[in-house]
């Protein structure tokens, strides 16, 4: 389980594809702070650490990625070079600052507007009807693992705003209109919703 907090971007520096894929990230992560097995939520997918290692000053890591993950993520976009949201799971006692996200993705969306609001952005993404009963102002959202707050929808489209330090520092910046992203809702949302059935 993670929080939406970002912990810092990673670049990935290999690809393997072999129906399954196998996917190296740098990351600045140290190595006492995770071991084989930890889970981390890469652009809000939970994969599990296939192998570690120094490599001066980056620690690569080292992932089994299935070939439906790759189906139905913006995994299939990614290449040597890309650049990933990276955040270790959460320990017993962690604050959480954002919300709880599972790293599993419900869909994609497509960015369909940007524009910068002062200090901020607001980014206008596309509602897959999968989802739109579980997409709500001023519920949370997890958007390539980042925990941001809807501020409003409409029939086919909802909105977010996003600060200049989370645009700083994760790989939204990154993101241009037409770009797919990694979508997770609420918990909570889905779990109210499911018991009003």
């Amino acid at each position: 389980m993670f929080s939406g907090i970002v912990e810092q971007v990673g670049k990935i520096n290999k690809i393997v594809d072999q129906g399954d894929h196998y996917l190296t990230i740098n990351t600045t992560f140290l190595k006492k702070n995770l071991k084989i097995g930890s889970s981390v939520c890469c652009n809000g997918v939970c994969l599990t650490v296939h192998t570690m290692k120094q490599n001066k000053k980056y620690l690569e890591l080292s992932f089994d990625v299935s070939k439906e993950t790759i189906s139905c993520t913006n995994f299939k976009q990614l290449k040597t070079g890309s650049l990933i949201n990276l955040e270790k799971s959460l320990k017993v006692g962690d604050e959480i600052s954002g919300h709880f996200v599972f790293g599993h993705v419900d869909t994609v969306s497509k960015l369909k507007f940007l524009k910068k609001a002062g200090k901020s952005y607001v980014l206008e993404f596309s509602l897959p009807k999968n989802i739109k009963k579980l997409v709500t102002k001023k519920g949370s959202i997890a958007i390539n693992g980042v925990s941001l707050t809807v501020n409003k929808t409409t029939k086919d489209s909802f909105f977010v705003n996003i600060v200049d330090y989370t645009w700083n520092h994760t790989n939204l910046n990154k993101v241009r209109v037409s770009d797919i992203v990694n979508i997770e809702v609420d918990m909570l949302a889905r779990y109210v919703t499911n018991s009003k059935k």
